[in-house]
């Protein structure tokens, strides 16, 4: 982690407010205060890291055994019909805060008029020949 603290650490920490939707030992959620669309929420560990990896197996479950529950509150208290998770790692992945965090995005009907939610642009490559066994084996010996 960087030395000078984050804003989420400052949240963390009290200093800097937030409209709280959920809290317990391990994970803090509150609405993003540029959000994307209606209802936008951020989700962050307790545990001060920057990135997922870098998170314990207990902070990662923590935060995996409450993303869905927060997903279905967002949906419900919004309307919204669909949503997207973004979890970004690093800068040139597009992180703003060095501190782990899930948007939940909701994502409202064309007519809703409370914003679009997330847009992005997917540009799929492919995966050709022997690449793929051998990245798949790769990845499954560094496990």
């Amino acid at each position: 982690m960087a030395d000078t603290p984050t804003i989420f650490d400052r949240i963390l920490d009290g200093e800097i407010p937030c409209l709280k939707v959920y809290e317990d030992d391990h994970v803090l959620a509150f609405l993003d205060i540029g959000p994307l669309s209606n209802g936008h929420t951020l989700v962050i560990p307790k545990q001060r890291k920057a990135m997922l990896h870098e998170l314990s197996d207990e902070q990662a479950a923590a935060l995996g055994r409450v993303l869905p529950r927060l997903c279905r509150a967002v949906m419900k208290a919004t309307g919204a019909p669909a949503y997207n998770v973004l979890q970004n790692n690093g800068a040139s992945a597009h992180q703003a805060v060095s501190h782990v965090h899930f948007h939940i995005i909701p994502k409202p009907s064309a007519d809703d008029g409370t914003g679009t939610g997330l847009e992005m642009h997917w540009s799929p490559g492919s995966l050709k020949g022997d690449a793929g066994a051998l990245l798949a084996q790769a990845i499954a010996a560094a496990i």
